[in-house]
């Protein structure tokens, strides 16, 4: 597999090109809209509870924004992007309120997310230490998920909120968050997405799905490393053959009959055409929070398409947005467009004697 080589893949001068487009992009958001709720804990008022004698742990701060495919509608509205749309369906509760607002919020149209009450909005809630910055303040998470399959009217609904935007549209990102079968992205609206990708081929169509990437055909996809090789759930420092990846990349690449982005976390994104590549990422010093890093790194590479740059060119935006997004700690980073130009000098006296 080829390799990044020495001619830099995007100058200054075409970054602010392919980023003065950002805001004529229309991009429909379609699958799981999560609500991340964080809770910030104070250990020194943790108090003890009078009926069970466990740990009372005392919340002095409540933050809550869009998580999941609402991640990709944070970042995407972060850079600059023109119209936005979310698609989906959430429940008629108070996560689904606060979750609708936080999309309004970003300048996210919610005509298409459906308030359903019979299934709950997923939710993410986060207690953590509000001394503790990054991942290691964390403490177990609960979520929330419908864990029943989808019925086929909420799939007919989704299917018809695309159909009556899709023609105004120059992006479709499908975000799979859901591993079984209880998320919005259901094999009857799967298949209506992969019809709509055949016949629509001026729209870009990027899929992101954690279980079932291998049931997408002609669009986008973006794996990252792990789910190429089908390794569910690796232990942190898990090591990659290069061989093997290459070997099924090229084998899904093939079966998809259409590109592929590989995220590879600190090593950057490898993409498959024209021909194979290896963007490298920016290394950053100091502490990370990889929370939503692939999601912000979709947001990017998309928008650059709808801008005009080649695959490996988008790859290298996403990748220039991540390495922004990670260095927030404690929340789900974005980033906006003027921080990429210093970002992009990083990434090219990193790599200048590859």
């Amino acid at each position: 597999m080829a390799m990044a080589n020495n001619a830099t893949p995007l100058t200054l001068a075409q970054l602010s090109e392919i980023v003065s487009r950002f805001g004529h992009s229309r991009i429909a958001v379609l699958g799981d809209f999560f609500l991340d709720k964080y809770l910030d804990i104070e250990p020194g008022l943790q108090e003890v509870s009078v009926e069970t004698g466990l740990p009372a742990h005392q919340v002095v701060g409540i933050r809550s924004s869009p998580g999941a495919a609402g991640t990709v509608v944070g970042n995407l509205s972060a850079l600059g992007a023109g119209k936005l749309h979310a698609i989906g369906w959430i429940g008629d509760d108070g996560e689904g309120f606060e979750l609708t607002r936080g999309l309004k919020h970003l300048g996210c149209s919610t005509e298409h997310l459906h308030v359903v009450d019979t299934v709950h909005t997923p939710t993410y809630l986060k207690p953590r230490d509000v001394h503790t910055p990054g991942l290691a303040g964390e403490h177990p998470r609960y979520d929330t998920k419908n864990r029943v399959p989808a019925t086929a009217t909420l799939a007919q609904r989704v299917i018809r909120s695309l159909n009556a935007i899709i023609d105004d549209l120059d992006a479709v990102i499908v975000l799979d968050q859901v591993e079984d079968e209880g998320g919005v992205v259901s094999p009857q609206v799967r298949e209506h997405v992969i019809e709509l990708a055949r016949s629509r081929p001026q729209i870009l169509f990027w899929a992101d799905s954690r279980s079932h990437l291998r049931h997408f055909r002609h669009m986008l996809i973006k794996p990252n490393q792990f789910e190429v090789l089908e390794l569910r759930q690796p232990p942190p420092g898990t090591h990659v053959d290069e061989q093997q990846l290459t070997e099924a990349a090229r084998r899904l690449r093939e079966r998809n009959q259409a590109p592929v982005v590989v995220t590879r976390g600190d090593c950057g994104m490898l993409v498959s055409d024209p021909d194979w590549r290896l963007v490298p990422a920016v290394h950053v010093d100091g502490p990370i929070d990889t929370t939503g890093a692939g999601d912000s790194a979709t947001a990017g590479a998309v928008l650059a398409i709808c801008g005009g740059a080649s695959l490996e060119q988008a790859a290298l935006i996403g990748n220039l947005v991540a390495s922004l997004t990670i260095q927030q700690l404690g929340t789900t980073g974005v980033t906006s467009p003027e921080a990429l130009p210093a970002r992009l000098e990083m990434w090219r006296s990193q790599n200048e004697d590859r």
